[in-house]
């Protein structure tokens, strides 16, 4: 297991095996300014480019916040709305492409405006009982740009509406009912402790097929079924056409035939 404060102190890895824990730890709230949001892309693109990493966990430090969105502090210092946030978009997740490997939102407290936005990026979520998700920027008289994209497509519209119209906050639980959360744990070890479960069962599963589930979906995500069926089909897909090509596709009709745990190589 190795440890490091990469690339800032803000921002801790973690790294035990094919997973990485990466830290956001920016006090008091963990919001995210420009210098925060671009570091957090290097780290995610790394992860991505990483054959050794295959699954990534986020997590914050502190009680009260998971993190409070954009750090409107460094706006009023100068930090422009729609400045540089880096290769990721805001938070390093929302809009890196490729990103073909499972992301784990460890939420502990309150994920606000962007930081739910953050935690919608990842692919699960785990939160514990205190956690409540708002999104509060109707009250300043802006736009949740990537909820008002995501949420619809995630829940029932007219819940999703009355989150975005009302900035109304939902607790875990509530999250959990609409299917955002995939479990409400009832605390921050909890919470750890089932992401890394989660991590370890990923990380030795089939890499090749996590990135074709991730593409598959992405690509999907607005076409209809038969217009997607043909598409997954057609081979134009990347990582589709890898998967099928692979010594793991074969390895994994093997071990099934030998009655024996498959050998994932990712390739």
């Amino acid at each position: 297991m190795t440890e490091s404060p990469t690339p800032g102190p803000t921002l801790r890895t973690r790294r035990d095996g094919r997973v990485l824990e990466v830290t956001l730890d920016r006090p008091p709230a963990n919001a995210i300014d420009l210098t925060t949001s671009r570091a957090m892309g290097e780290v995610f693109a790394d992860f991505r480019d990483d054959p050794e990493l295959r699954v990534a966990i986020l997590r914050t430090e502190g009680d009260r916040f998971f993190c409070a969105g954009w750090d409107l502090k460094a706006a009023a210092g100068g930090d422009p709305v729609d400045g540089d946030y880096g290769v990721g978009g805001f938070g390093g997740l929302q809009e890196l492409p490729d990103l073909n490997k499972p992301v784990i939102a460890a939420v502990h407290g309150m994920a606000v405006g962007g930081g739910f936005e953050l935690a919608l990026s990842c692919d699960l979520i785990y939160a514990s009982s205190v956690t409540r998700f708002g999104l509060p920027e109707i009250n300043a008289g802006t736009l949740a740009d990537a909820a008002t994209v995501r949420l619809p497509k995630r829940m029932p519209y007219h819940v999703a509406m009355e989150l975005l119209l009302t900035g109304r906050w939902m607790a875990a639980d509530e999250a959990a009912r609409w299917g955002l959360v995939n479990e409400v744990l009832p605390d921050e070890d909890a919470v750890l402790l089932r992401a890394w479960e989660v991590a370890r069962l990923l990380a030795d599963g089939p890499p090749l097929v996590f990135a074709a589930i991730k593409e598959t979906s992405r690509a999907a995500e607005s076409l209809g079924f038969q217009d997607a069926m043909d598409l997954v089909t057609s081979g134009s897909l990347p990582t589709v056409a890898a998967l099928y090509a692979s010594e793991d596709q074969l390895e994994g009709a093997r071990a099934f035939a030998e009655k024996r745990p498959p050998v994932w190589k990712g390739r």
